[in-house]
């Protein structure tokens, strides 16, 4: 059975640009690893501003390393939560979790490759008119 992954573009903030959440399972293991006051990733960082062009997210054979979220003293200080995430065949990984000093560690995650793609092509035009309108 695969893990279900809903990304959430959070709307731009007073401190912050549009950032990006990550639900899996029905959980924000942004929220539950760096902690009150920490923050995900903006979306301009992860999401590719062209729907067409892969993003740091996107499964690809060879696995890299993302970072998902800090603490809100910041990743120099306390360290930043981050993940490999890889393609095997029709499934993406998420694992090898590092998390920052007092984080909790998410579990290894797996998706159906399909689905997953899928998700991450409707956060890059959610994040895509999120920018527009911030433009604007």
């Amino acid at each position: 059975m695969f893990d279900r992954l809903e990304i959430r573009v959070l709307p731009q903030g007073p401190r912050f640009a549009p950032q990006l959440r990550f639900w899996i399972n029905g959980e924000d293991v942004v929220a539950a690893a760096v902690l009150a006051g920490g923050r995900g990733p903006y979306a301009s960082d992860l999401l590719p501003g062209d729907p067409d062009r892969p993003g740091p997210l996107a499964g690809t054979a060879g696995p890299r390393r993302v970072e998902l979220g800090e603490p809100e003293c910041t990743g120099g200080c306390c360290g930043f939560l981050s993940l490999v995430v890889q393609r095997l065949g029709g499934v993406v990984q998420w694992s090898d979790w590092e998390v920052p000093a007092d984080g909790t560690r998410p579990l290894e995650y797996h998706f159906d490759a399909v689905a997953y793609d899928a998700e991450l092509a409707s956060a890059t035009t959610e994040s895509a008119l999120t920018r527009r309108d911030v433009a604007e």
